[in-house]
């Protein structure tokens, strides 16, 4: 039973060291342009948001370690996917005030920034006046 249990051992720590060489994509493109936004708002996306929704992601310690690096990959390209702030020219008038409407409704549902981001980055934390400079923001006439 005893040698067993530390040859499981062997084999799961061999495994959590062999996962450690799965190449995961980091990079960051080229910001293309800039949202329109305040000084005020473009600070709040810019703690809260940009490290999924931007090409300025910020990968720390932990975006390199398997399998946490995956789940972080994952995320950070469903985010520019969904919405990316640094290709925000390129979107038609269209599908920029799409992408404000559903952005404000993910954020004032409690869906943005997810529940799992916040406790890692304090600073993702939207207060009561956050959400009011991103709401008017993200209502306001275009």
């Amino acid at each position: 039973m005893k040698r067993s249990i530390r040859w499981m051992i062997g084999a799961l720590a061999v495994a959590a060291i062999a996962i450690q060489f799965v190449p995961v994509d980091r990079t960051n493109p080229p910001v293309e342009g800039e949202v329109p936004a305040t000084a005020e708002v473009r600070s709040i996306l810019r703690r809260a948001c940009y490290d999924c929704h931007s090409n300025e992601t910020v990968w720390l310690w932990y975006s390199y370690v398997a399998p946490m690096s995956w789940l972080i990959a994952r995320d950070v390209r469903e985010g520019r996917d969904a919405l990316n702030f640094s290709t925000w020219n390129q979107l038609d008038a269209i599908d920029q005030a799409m992408g404000l409407r559903e952005s404000w409704k993910e954020t004032d549902e409690g869906e943005m920034p997810p529940w799992f981001y916040v406790p890692l980055h304090w600073g993702a934390s939207l207060s009561g006046q956050d959400r009011a400079a991103l709401h008017a923001w993200a209502t306001a006439p275009r």
